[in-house]
């Protein structure tokens, strides 16, 4: 069965009036959520999308180990000021690892190994997540053409595969800090993330 919508509100922010939208993979029970504005009316030109896998450590307890909650709030706040865009927002935890499997990898990058080697030694992939949800939240939002807000090409080549528009990137280069520097440098270094070296 494919993933449903089930609800929408309005919902305002610290970073302005959005409205929620709620679906649900009637296989998993996992409810992911678009966050969208400006969105009321079938958009006629592409349409800011940042696609945010959760991140309860980043996105609720304000973690330094990554870039996640700096990253979510500073898509809120491009959105609001452009008037028009959508979260959507995925129960993927941890690159889809699950809370208790990357508190596990979190304690071997403890002992100094990176993100990447501390997935594969907890014989996991270092990134499984899935994207195939984010067509049917767009479809549903009317959304044809997305702009989409990363730093991640796996996330567009992702994207463009499910038959998304996905005309143009943003970069978003936002929350860098001495305790996330090494998290960082690995997503450029082993995973091709679009940061620049001088971000560092």
């Amino acid at each position: 069965m494919a993933i449903a919508f089930v609800a929408t509100s309005k919902l305002p922010t610290a970073f302005g009036d959005f409205n929620i939208s709620v679906f649900q993979d009637p296989e998993t029970g996992e409810e992911h959520v678009a966050l969208s504005k400006g969105l009321e009316q079938p958009p006629s030109t592409p349409v800011l999308v940042r696609v945010h896998s959760e991140c309860l450590t980043g996105d609720a307890f304000a973690s330094l180990k990554c870039d996640c909650g700096p990253q979510l709030k500073a898509t809120q706040k491009l959105i609001d000021e452009a008037g028009q865009g959508v979260i959507l927002y995925l129960r993927q935890e941890g690159r889809g690892i699950g809370l208790t499997n990357k508190i596990r990898a979190y304690a071997l990058q403890d002992q100094g190994h990176d993100t990447v080697d501390a997935n594969l030694m907890l014989n996991l992939p270092a990134d499984a997540r899935k994207y195939d949800m984010c067509k049917i939240m767009l479809n549903h939002l009317h959304v044809k053409q997305v702009k989409l807000i990363t730093n991640n090409p796996l996330k567009i080549n992702a994207l463009k595969a499910l038959g998304i528009d996905v005309v143009d990137r943003v970069a978003l280069t936002v929350g860098l800090n001495p305790f996330n520097e090494q998290y960082l440098k690995t997503k450029l270094e082993r995973m091709a993330h679009m940061y620049k070296k001088d971000d560092f």
